[in-house]
C-alpha cells in the first residue's frame, strides 16, 4: 500500500466533497426520517459502490488513455455543462 497515494486521495476527496449536493441529501434525509444511523449506512454503502465503480473505470481507462487527455476532457466537459446550466439549457 502506498500511504502517500492514500493520503493524497483522502485529501482530494475530502476537499471535493465538502458542502456538495451529497451532503445536502444526507441532511435532508436525516431530518425527514429522523433515522440518522440508517441514512449514514445507506450513504456509506452507496458511496462505497460508486467509488468502487469509478476506481475500476479509472484503472481500465488509464491503461488505454493518456491521463492528460482525461484531465483536459474532464475540464472541457465541466465547462460545457456549466455554460449549458448558465443558459438554462440543462
Amino acid at each position: 500500500m502506498d500511504f502517500k497515494v492514500i493520503l493524497a486521495t483522502f485529501a482530494a476527496v475530502l476537499v471535493a466533497e465538502l458542502a456538495d449536493k451529497t451532503q445536502l441529501v444526507g441532511i435532508g434525509m436525516a431530518s425527514k426520517t429522523l433515522k440518522p444511523v440508517s441514512v449514514f449506512v445507506g450513504s456509506v454503502v452507496a458511496y462505497a459502490i460508486i467509488t468502487g465503480v469509478s476506481v475500476f473505470v479509472g484503472a481500465v481507462i488509464g491503461k488505454y488513455l493518456n491521463p492528460i487527455y482525461l484531465r483536459y476532457g474532464g475540464a472541457i466537459l465541466f465547462i460545457v455543462l456549466g455554460v449549458l446550466m448558465f443558459f438554462d439549457r440543462l
